[in-house]
């Protein structure tokens, strides 16, 4: 079986802030329909990366593409409607706004109708509008969040906040869609609804890019991995061949690289 086309390339990515050297000639490739996981010890460089490949960095050193077209340089809602949508570590959710309200900003980048439509609420804006709920109702179907769509963010579990921005990265109809520590503060029931969750959006057709401190969700869910250690990429390939890796059990673990060492499981 021929291997999947490559969807995003990233190539020498290097960045710096001051005199610390956050990303070094980091390259990868994430081919179209794969869950590729991103991990590595704290201070690794892997939001750093994520902010790079999402346009809220600009590189100072390397290039990425996505479907062989450029992105480096440009703001995030220009990547956005290229293709490329994410959550955050930390939750940025219009707390104050409905679910539903919330789902429907993100849906706004496909929008077609313009500022003018807007004010004079034209009969093809306000048809715009009401397809935006539609599709916003269904996302927070999809994640399973629809009985709280009239419920304003700040009011929703920790858990739903979390589906909450996975509906509204959705909303853009991303290409690449990338989840920054989505786990973070699940419980062991919650992360496994989660997993379940991220590899039905594969199986609809969208990539992932998935940083997660939980190694196991990680090497349970995704295609390939590639390992960060201070802002260099140490290791790459499918889950079983990473865990094994002696350079990756002596960023985790304190071993040394030529000693024996269990897998990192954790």
């Amino acid at each position: 079986m021929s291997e999947r086309p490559v969807l995003l390339a990233a190539r020498g990515i290097g960045k710096r802030f001051g005199g610390l050297t956050a990303l070094s000639d980091v390259s990868l490739t994430i081919r179209e329909g794969e869950i590729y996981g991103l991990i590595g010890p704290n201070g690794a460089g892997k939001t750093t990366l994520f902010n790079v490949l999402t346009g809220l960095y600009i590189p100072d050193a390397g290039d990425f593409t996505l479907d062989g077209r450029s992105l480096a340089g440009l703001k995030p809602y220009a990547v956005a409607a290229r293709g490329i949508s994410r959550t955050f570590q930390n939750i940025r959710l219009f707390a104050d706004m409905t679910a539903l309200e919330n789902v429907m900003v993100g849906r706004h980048v496909r929008t077609r109708s313009g500022v003018f439509g807007a004010i004079l609420r034209t009969a093809a804006e306000r048809a715009e509008e009401r397809d935006i709920a539609e599709r916003a109702r269904a996302l927070l179907a999809y994640v399973g969040i629809d009985r709280h769509s009239n419920i304003v963010a700040r009011h929703l579990s920790y858990g739903d906040q979390r589906r909450l921005e996975i509906a509204r990265a959705l909303a853009t109809e991303p290409r690449l869609l990338a989840l920054d520590e989505p786990a973070a503060g699940m419980n062991p029931t919650e992360r496994q609804s989660l997993g379940q969750l991220i590899g039905r959006v594969r199986a609809d057709g969208t990539t992932v890019l998935l940083i997660e401190h939980d190694v196991k969700l990680v090497m349970g869910l995704c295609d390939r991995v590639a390992v960060l250690d201070y802002g260099k990429k140490i290791a790459e390939g499918e889950p079983r061949e990473v865990q094994r890796d002696p350079a990756v059990i002596a960023a985790y673990l304190g071993t040394p690289v030529d000693a024996p060492a269990p897998a990192v499981t954790a």
